[in-house]
C-alpha cells in the first residue's frame, strides 16, 4: 500500500509557466495576497457541526486591517466568479477566514456570505506552487470538470470544489439506503483511470470529494480531486493509482465485488476515449502546457528515474527510459495510453 512520509517541497513558477498563465487569463493583479493573511492577531479552533475539531483555525485581525482585507477578499471573489463585475459585491461580505495548520500548502479558506439570504460560498488563498498549477490545468483540460483559479506572484486563488469528502462519504454515505453502489464502483474506476493517465498522485480519501447529483430515477456520482500538490512528483507508479491507497480499500472491494473484469476494462476504455476527445479539442493549449512542464523542475532526479523505470515496465516500452523529466513522462504516458483510446 502507498504511504507518503515526507512533505513535498514547493517549486517556484518558472518564466514559461508564468507566460502560459498570462496567455490563458489565469494571472491577474489581486488586492490581497497570501502574505497579507499570515499576520493575523488571534485564532481559535474551528469545530464542525458535530463538535469535532477540523484542524482548521478561524483567524482574527485587528479592526482596521479586518475591514481592508474583507474588501479585498470580496473583490477577489468577484474576480473569480464574475470576471471582476464589482456590482455583485453590494450584498456580499467576508463572514469568516480559516487557516489550515496541516498539509503542504497551509491554505486560508475564505467564507463569503450573501447578506440578503445568508447563502455562502468559499474560496482558498494558497502559496502558488508549480506542481499544483500544472495539476489544476491538467484537470481543467483533461477531466470532465472545469475549475477556476487565479495567480498573482506567489499567491494562488482557488474556487471551492463542492462535494462530500471521500473519507466522510465512505463512512456515512456508502451504506445508506438508496445508494447505488454499482454506479459508485463505476465512477471510481473512471476516476482511477483519469488520475493515472495524467499522473496525479496522492488521492487518499480526504483528497477527493464525491459529488452526488439526483437523477429522475436514481443518483449519479462523480469523484473529483481537490488536492493537486502531488501532480507528477512521486517516483512510484502506484502513487498515481487511487486503488492502492488503504483509505480507498472499501471502494476497491466494492469494485471487485460488483464489477466483472471485462466491465472494468470497458469503463477504463470509455474514460480513455473521453479524455482523448477532450485532448483533441484542447490540443494547442495542452501542448503549450506540456512544453512548459518539460522544461520545468517539479520533482527530484531520484523520483524521475524511479517513475520512468516503472512506467517503462508497465507499458513494456523502453521509450520511457529516454525521458528526462516529469513533463516528458506525462507527455509520453498520455501519448501511449491515448493510442489505445482512438475511436476506431
Amino acid at each position: 500500500m502507498n504511504s507518503i512520509s515526507k512533505k513535498k517541497q514547493f517549486y517556484p513558477i518558472a518564466t514559461c509557466l508564468r507566460n502560459y498563465l498570462h496567455e490563458y487569463d489565469r494571472e491577474t493583479k489581486l488586492p490581497v495576497r497570501y502574505e497579507d493573511l499570515i499576520h493575523y492577531t488571534d485564532s481559535f479552533p474551528y469545530y464542525d457541526k458535530k463538535g469535532h475539531d477540523t484542524l482548521w483555525e478561524t483567524i482574527m485581525f485587528d479592526q482596521q486591517e479586518q475591514a481592508e482585507l474583507s474588501k479585498g477578499l470580496t473583490q477577489i471573489y468577484a474576480l473569480l466568479k464574475t470576471d471582476g463585475d464589482m456590482s455583485v459585491m453590494e450584498h456580499l461580505y467576508v463572514s469568516r477566514v480559516d487557516y489550515c495548520t496541516f498539509g503542504n500548502s497551509n491554505p486560508f479558506r475564505v467564507q463569503i456570505m450573501n447578506q440578503l439570504n445568508d447563502n455562502y460560498d468559499y474560496f482558498y488563498v494558497k502559496r502558488a506552487d508549480a506542481s499544483r498549477i500544472y495539476g489544476l490545468e491538467l484537470e481543467y483540460i483533461l477531466s470532465p470538470n472545469r475549475i477556476n483559479y487565479l495567480v498573482d506572484g506567489d499567491t494562488l486563488i482557488e474556487e471551492h470544489i463542492a462535494g462530500i469528502p471521500g473519507d466522510l462519504f465512505i463512512k456515512e454515505y456508502l451504506n445508506r439506503k438508496g445508494t447505488n453502489k454499482v454506479r459508485i464502483a463505476k465512477e471510481f474506476v473512471k476516476f482511477n483511470e483519469r488520475c493515472f493517465v495524467r499522473l496525479l498522485g496522492d488521492m487518499r480519501s480526504y483528497n477527493y470529494v464525491v459529488d452526488i447529483t439526483p437523477d429522475f430515477e436514481d443518483e449519479q456520482y462523480r469523484v473529483r480531486p481537490i488536492d493537486f500538490d502531488q501532480q507528477s512528483y512521486e517516483g512510484r507508479k502506484s502513487m498515481y493509482l487511487p486503488q492502492f491507497f488503504k483509505d480507498n480499500n472499501v471502494i476497491v472491494d466494492l469494485v471487485l465485488t460488483l464489477l466483472k473484469p471485462d466491465v472494468i476494462k470497458q469503463y477504463q476504455n470509455e474514460e480513455r476515449t473521453l479524455i482523448f476527445r477532450r485532448l483533441r479539442t484542447a490540443r494547442y493549449r495542452l501542448k503549450d502546457l506540456i512544453d512548459c512542464m518539460r522544461g520545468d523542475t517539479i520533482s527530484t532526479p531520484e523520483k524521475i528515474v524511479q517513475l520512468k523505470q516503472e512506467l517503462a515496465q508497465h507499458h513494456n516500452s523502453d521509450e520511457f527510459l529516454k525521458c528526462e523529466g516529469m513533463g516528458d513522462l506525462v507527455r509520453l504516458n498520455l501519448k501511449t495510453i491515448m493510442k489505445k483510446a482512438k475511436i476506431r
